[in-house]
């Protein structure tokens, strides 16, 4: 097995804590709201949101993919930090093992963030990741985070 590691950042107008919120405790009911042309639902297998919780995304009719199971390593409500594993889906396909993500949000002066994402994609074999599948699997989460991004600033109550 082996192990392909991708950094990724991006600053954002919103509060670091109201990211937070919105990406990390309130997705599984804000993504399929703000998203309903790709994700179905996102419904929790097992636990309470906290570390040991799995959830399901059921994506639509519209993706090239049925479903993904991500269970919740941390949760660090304090440092607005999340460790979640990519365990199950037809997205891993036969040549990932998991794919393991941190993300964490950190505040900057102007009253945005940083938003940092690590993955670790674990491969089955000797199969190596090529990059142009990351630069893509980067750019839909980059693309989900604008998304909520502009609901939030549509929005300024809404997790405040």
């Amino acid at each position: 097995m082996g192990v392909t590691s991708f950094t990724q950042e991006f600053t954002c107008p919103i509060d670091a804590a109201r990211m937070f919120k919105a990406l990390i405790i309130e997705s599984n009911t804000l993504i399929p709201k703000l998203l309903p042309q790709f994700i179905k639902s996102v419904d929790v297998i097992q636990g309470d949101g906290g570390a040991g919780t799995i959830e399901q995304v059921n994506f639509t009719e519209a993706s090239h993919f049925k479903f993904v199971k991500h269970r919740i390593d941390e949760l660090d409500r304090e440092n607005l930090m999340c460790k979640y594993t990519m365990i199950e889906g037809d997205v891993l396909g036969d040549k990932l093992e998991s794919v393991a993500y941190e993300v964490k949000f950190e505040a900057i002066s102007d009253g945005g963030c940083i938003c940092k994402m690590m993955s670790n994609y674990h491969t089955i074999g000797e199969f190596e990741i090529k990059e142009e599948e990351i630069e893509a699997g980067k750019a839909k989460s980059i693309g989900i985070y604008k998304v909520v991004e502009a609901y939030l600033l549509e929005n300024p109550t809404i997790y405040a």
